[in-house]
């Protein structure tokens, strides 16, 4: 059993990394195609992978969080809801919601993108601070770090796409 849940964590953490990785080049991947305001083939076809890539990230994180839950559940009798695994539910939930709310075109442009990266580098941090055995934080630490880290990736994509915005228009006058 143990073995089976160490295997479970290493896939997890893989996955989270990928995730990571894909949410950054898919970010990246929007920041040139606004730059040259237009999306041609091939940037569309390279958005589409790393969508595809993103998508299977998330199910492989899904899956894993409730075998790992599932896994200390059937070892220990409880699942634990400690600030960390409170902390990550929160986040997998978000990034679910925000995924959905995404691809109906109900959440805005302004937010989607950044809520996606901004949940993705959360998970990220917290695998790390699980690796370093730093989860010992309150559950209200946890959450205004969390609208911090939101707030600051909101800031710095919208301020991105503004910039390239603007050069954009620069080179057209």
């Amino acid at each position: 059993m143990n073995t089976l849940l160490t295997l479970v964590a290493i896939l997890q953490s893989f996955s989270i990394s990928l995730g990571v990785g894909s949410s950054t080049l898919a970010v990246t991947n929007f920041f040139v195609a606004i730059a040259d305001a237009k999306i041609d083939e091939t940037e569309r076809k390279m958005m589409g992978i790393a969508y595809v890539v993103l998508r299977v990230a998330m199910i492989l994180i899904l899956t894993t969080t409730v075998l790992l839950l599932a896994g200390t559940f059937v070892r220990t009798g409880y699942v634990p809801f400690s600030p960390f695994y409170v902390a990550q539910l929160v986040v997998l939930f978000v990034l679910f919601l925000n995924a959905v709310l995404m691809t109906l075109r109900i959440m805005p442009s302004t937010f989607g993108p950044a809520f996606q990266a901004g949940n993705w580098y959360t998970l990220g941090t917290l695998q790390a601070l699980f690796a370093q055995s730093l989860t010992n934080f309150t559950y209200l630490q946890f959450f205004l770090s969390y609208i911090a880290g939101l707030v600051l990736m909101v800031s710095v994509i919208n301020g991105t796409m503004a910039y390239l915005k603007h050069q954009q228009q620069k080179k057209e006058v």
